[in-house]
């Protein structure tokens, strides 16, 4: 039973950050990702790459947000979770950025340890279009 409780929280854990996420709540932001957590966006695109650190993650999160003047937003649609301290996170990303519009689904696995974010792995359906939009 432990386990199954665990996996909720890290469900609601998922949850929270993409609200916070999409609403700029940097405060939640901070009290679920670790300090030490590596995010990896994949891709070739200029803001492809791994980002190490909570700083270095909020940065990229930042980029989303400002070179897309606000318009991109991470919309959740299910959440997983398995026995191993993972969830993920399964997502419609859009957004608007010199006069391209970005709609993709994406997915994020996250590696939760003790209530936080300690890696996030983002995968898109279509990298190509992800790579287009950021290029």
């Amino acid at each position: 039973m432990a386990d199954a409780t665990l996996r909720n929280q890290n469900s609601e854990l998922v949850r929270r950050g993409y609200a916070a996420f999409n609403s700029g709540d940097m405060d939640t932001l901070t009290q679920i990702i670790d300090e030490s957590c590596i995010w990896h966006t994949p891709g070739k695109s200029p803001i492809a790459g791994d980002y190490e650190g909570r700083e270095a993650t909020f940065g990229q999160f930042g980029r989303y947000g400002g070179e897309t003047h606000g318009t991109f937003k991470a919309n959740l649609l299910h959440v997983m979770e398995s026995e191993d301290g993972r969830a993920v996170g399964v997502h419609r990303n859009t957004g608007e950025r010199n006069g391209k519009r970005l709609d993709v689904l994406c997915c994020i696995v996250f590696d939760i340890r003790n209530g936080k974010v300690m890696d996030g792995r983002e995968h898109f359906y279509d990298l190509y279009a992800w790579d287009t939009f950021w290029a």
